[in-house]
């Protein structure tokens, strides 16, 4: 066998690796938000923590298999964001506010990653985006401030970071720009909830489904901008996401 059909075959095999990975978050998603309106507490708890790992392994399968590498922080942000969830689950303060930072942290790999992309590149369009979701972020943090006791410093700095990924992930696409946004949304609701507002029907099902939806966005987005024929869009700081891609014979 040449080293030509060994490559196409390891290749083919990371492509099924990669669709299964992405049925598997897809049928454990489900599963997830099926269990929250069910309220099947033990399916809920089994399945979030494996959310965002399926999703960082089809993220990096995926991209192994078109030929390159994924954006290198990429599974980092996803696997913060998967220790956050989990951290989440446990229910009490400290935890919340360790699954806090372990989300602010996938923020800055997120900022970072469209920053490099080259978000900021149209400057007049990313102030007109950035003076958008910062008159949102005034309106909601007023609104929000005070009933947040305790954790009023804590949530109006990581819902800093969490606009800052809102802002930056519009210059680089649509897919990405609507992923911030559902992120935003997401950890809104969570706030509101925290300010113990009146919830929505079904408040915790729309948390996880707009917080899964934005990652699925995020994630896929950034693969995009890896694209060799990304397009006009692939502005120079794209190249920065992007690493060697693997020589083939």
């Amino acid at each position: 066998m040449s080293i030509r059909t060994t490559t196409r075959a390891a290749l083919g095999g990371r492509l099924r690796s990669a669709t299964g990975l992405l049925t598997g978050f897809a049928a454990t998603s489900a599963a997830h938000l099926g269990a929250l309106l069910t309220d099947t507490g033990a399916l809920r708890h089994a399945t979030k923590p494996a959310l965002m790992p399926l999703l960082a392994a089809h993220s990096v399968t995926a991209a192994t298999a078109a030929g390159r590498e994924a954006p290198k922080l990429l599974a980092p942000a996803l696997l913060l964001s998967g220790g956050g969830d989990v951290l989440l689950q446990l229910g009490n303060e400290t935890a919340f506010l360790a699954g806090m930072g372990s989300f602010a942290a996938a923020h800055v790999c997120y900022v970072t990653m469209f920053v490099q992309g080259g978000a900021l590149t149209d400057r007049r369009r990313a102030l007109v985006v950035a003076a958008a979701y910062a008159t949102a972020w005034a309106a909601m943090m007023t609104q929000l401030w005070p009933d947040l006791g305790g954790l009023r410093v804590p949530v109006a700095g990581y819902s800093l970071l969490l606009a800052s990924t809102a802002v930056t992930s519009a210059g680089l696409g649509l897919r990405t720009g609507l992923g911030g946004a559902l992120f935003l949304l997401s950890d809104t609701l969570i706030a509101t909830k925290l300010a113990k507002w009146r919830e929505l029907p079904g408040h915790q099902f729309w948390i996880m489904a707009t917080y899964i939806l934005a990652q699925y966005l995020l994630a896929t987005g950034l693969l995009r901008a890896t694209e060799p024929d990304a397009g006009p869009a692939a502005a120079p700081g794209r190249a920065a996401l992007r690493a060697p891609a693997p020589a083939t014979a």
